[in-house]
């Protein structure tokens, strides 16, 4: 019996098809809940080690802008498709320690979010660890359609950038940003271009699928090809970049970001001093890896994506004029570029020797190749293995609640010296976390692994956050009151039962009544 099939939509072009939309339906439907609930991944990209990398770029950025003399006017750092903000937290944090590690005069910086959330965006305004930056206008935010927008409106200052309005040039982060707006496809064989559409078809009756997210993940793509027998593009340099492409590849589909390049063009224009683009995403930038690629296929997480022609992107910025910087040796899943849209690139010598530094001598995709092997090797690693590791992230929370069952496991017999690098990581971790992304209560993890290493005093502050964050539980309070008991701090200890059994009526904490608080 034939498969019924049925239509969502009609043959279009690649970049006009629904799919583009139903991603950002998808978006404004969850908001922040995109990430809470892991739907959507983010630890490969957002993690504190990324988020170090990307500071220290910006910090070698803003000293060759300060050998330069340019130190009065502000540099605007914008994050394009913010998200969940975890991101920016670790730029932010890091970037502050490098600034506080110099004494040479910096120009002063603002970091700017931005989505198309306005959910994310309120999650934005009154997260409270951000609170202290937007105290200090370090820390800004916007509404910004990346694909229309020109011009950024601050929230917070007020401040409206409208073309030509910036006197320092405008940083831009394209982190994971790329890979899920509109993209052209075409098709090369035998020097011979045909652009593609897509008709999209379920086997499922659509109408039963009312969530974006699930319209995205049952539907097919149809392609179609077409030859092209005239200019693509009213852009003269998109379609000289595209004829290159018929000497460069000879079968293969080829994505084509003519939507991103729109993008950066427009940014471009808010500074008088030009652009300089960092973008991290899956894609490539060396046209081997374009070669022979079948058609795509459209990778679904609740939202969905594809690759990123990262060729392209550095073959715009050659024909402006610029410089781009890719990764000298073959990544395996994460292509991090660092794009000059600027005049005299070559004196901007401190960001390209970061680049080299943080990005082709050991970059993001070195440390994926490395977590995945600790990961399949977890059960025979030890603690110096595994706090060395946890430093190489960058104390990202995330590896740390991965690891906790071996950490645990390993903190039962521990020298001194151990247990004090411990405390001193678990310290460190807790300092880069960022909060109200993920449920779990690692500040409660910390805790009982500080009460177990007898350092009850860092037991209870980590009790305490614990409960600023998800509030009192019959667990907290017995937790506190052990700790209580063995600080010999017989008066908290007795409040403390005191105020769970008034909380908590049901829960039996009468056996702690019993405990000898003079005993040693």
């Amino acid at each position: 019996m034939e498969n019924i099939r049925y239509e969502i939509e009609a043959e279009k072009p690649f970049s006009q098809s629904l799919i583009w939309q139903l991603n950002r339906d998808y978006y404004n439907k969850v908001g922040i809940n995109a990430w809470r609930k892991g739907t959507v991944p983010h630890h490969l990209t957002s993690n504190s080690m990324v988020g170090k990398t990307y500071a220290e770029l910006i910090f070698g950025f803003l000293k060759d802008l300060a050998y330069k003399g340019q130190t009065k006017e502000k540099v605007y750092i914008i994050e394009l498709g913010t998200g969940h903000g975890r991101l920016s937290f670790h730029i932010l944090k890091h970037l502050g320690r490098l600034i506080g590690q110099t004494s040479l005069v910096l120009p002063p910086y603002c970091y700017v979010l931005s989505d198309i959330v306005e959910e994310n965006l309120d999650f934005f305004d009154t997260h409270p660890q951000f609170q202290p930056y937007y105290e200090q206008g370090l820390l800004d935010l916007t509404y910004f359609d990346a694909v229309e927008g020109k011009k950024l409106m601050l929230r917070r200052s007020g401040r409206e950038i409208s073309p030509q309005d910036l006197k320092q040039p405008l940083l831009v982060i394209a982190n994971y940003f790329f890979d899920s707006i509109p993209s052209d496809l075409f098709y090369f064989k035998d020097k011979k271009i045909s652009a593609c559409s897509i008709a999209l078809e379920a086997t499922e009756n659509p109408e039963g699928m009312k969530k974006a997210s699930t319209l995205l993940k049952k539907m097919e793509l149809v392609f179609t090809k077409y030859p092209l027998e005239e200019p693509f593009y009213t852009e003269a340099i998109l379609n000289e970049i595209l004829e290159e492409y018929r000497d460069l590849v000879f079968n293969t589909y080829l994505f084509f970001p003519h939507k991103g390049l729109q993008c950066v063009h427009n940014l471009r224009q808010l500074s008088q001093k030009g652009l300089i683009l960092i973008s991290m995403d899956k894609g490539d930038h060396e046209i081997h890896d374009l070669e022979n690629e079948k058609k795509p296929e459209m990778i679904t997480h609740g939202s969905m994506s594809f690759s990123v022609n990262y060729h392209a992107f550095a073959a715009y910025c050659k024909k402006q004029g610029g410089k781009a910087l890719f990764p000298s040796f073959s990544t395996f899943e994460l292509e991090l570029g660092c794009l000059f849209f600027l005049p005299e690139t070559e004196t901007y010598t401190e960001t390209q020797a970061a680049y080299q530094r943080v990005v082709d001598d050991y970059g993001p995709d070195d440390f994926h190749g490395h977590k995945k092997f600790m990961y399949k090797h977890i059960k025979n690693i030890n603690l110096p293995e595994l706090i060395g590791m946890l430093r190489l992230a960058a104390y990202d929370s995330t590896l740390f609640r991965n690891v906790l069952p071996r950490l645990k496991k390993l903190s039962t017999q521990l020298t001194f010296n151990e247990r004090t690098r411990l405390a001193q990581t678990m310290r460190q971790t807790w300092d880069m976390y960022f909060t109200g992304i993920e449920p779990d209560d690692l500040a409660f993890e910390i805790a009982g692994i500080f009460y177990q290493l007898g350092f009850y005093e860092d037991a209870l502050t980590y009790f305490e956050y614990s409960v600023e964050l998800f509030g009192y539980t019959a667990d907290g309070y017995y937790n506190k009151a052990l700790c209580y008991y063995q600080l010999r701090k017989d008066m908290l200890f007795k409040r403390t039962v005191l105020e769970a059994k008034l909380h908590f009526a049901e829960e039996n904490f009468d056996f702690l009544d019993n405990l000898d608080l003079k005993a040693v």
